[in-house]
């Protein structure tokens, strides 16, 4: 019954709300589809978390996609073993990236008064979703091997089963507890993630191209102001 309402149930009541707070908001309010950027706050603790969550997290989103796209080219790819270790060992790498990243932006904005000041409790929840799933990811490449393989295998024909309104839950019942928690936490952050500021990286700034300069003009003395903890 838990894995009915886990993997047949959850992820369409997370993408029935994402899509439709994410559309309300966007053309009842766009001008909020915003990141709500701390930047003017703080900005070198920002650099290398930030770099180091965006190009992590991108690479190992991108591995998930091509695994879900092209399962029969990763297994034939997997099925020599020095090129199986280069992508158990790149996703890891990645993974661990993107962790690093995270935990960064965490204790900077736990660890900075001023950013603490502009810290919603949605952007604490969101953050705990983020780490849980980062974390239990990386779990899963270090505890639970070949993960490209039984990934392509397995888990795309599960969710490709979702897409097609036909739920192979059978497929994810024998997953071990840690794989199981990375896909219940991922549907939790979709259906979340239109209530938080990370809704704007659903919207490409294509406008940012031709709009005019935005022009910011400083009032104090910035390296005094950003010595403020």
């Amino acid at each position: 019954m838990s894995d009915l309402i886990l993997f047949a149930i959850l992820p369409y009541v997370a993408l029935g709300i994402e899509l439709s707070v994410s559309l309300y908001r966007y053309f009842g309010g766009s001008y909020k589809f915003s990141s709500l950027s701390s930047e003017f706050l703080e900005q070198k603790e920002l650099f290398w978390g930030s770099t180091a969550w965006h190009y992590g997290i991108l690479m190992v989103l991108l591995g998930h996609v091509l695994g879900f796209l092209f399962p029969k080219e990763v297994i034939a790819f997997g099925n020599v073993s020095w090129r199986l270790l280069v992508m158990e060992t790149s996703a890891l790498t990645f993974g661990l990236m993107a962790l690093v990243g995270l935990v960064l932006l965490v204790r900077r904005r736990a660890s900075r008064a001023r950013i603490r000041a502009v810290t919603t409790k949605m952007d604490v929840f969101i953050l705990l979703l983020l780490l849980i799933q980062v974390a239990s990811g990386v779990g899963i490449a270090v505890v639970h091997r070949w993960g490209a393989m039984w990934y392509a295998s397995a888990l795309v024909p599960y969710l490709r089963s979702l897409f097609i309104l036909e739920p192979n839950i059978g497929l994810v019942a024998g997953m071990p507890p840690l794989v199981k928690l990375h896909l219940v936490n991922a549907y939790l952050i979709l259906g979340i993630l239109p209530f938080t500021r990370l809704v704007h990286f659903l919207v490409l700034p294509i406008s940012y191209i031709w709009r005019s300069w935005q022009i910011v003009i400083w009032n104090y003395d910035r390296k005094k102001i950003r010595q403020v903890k």
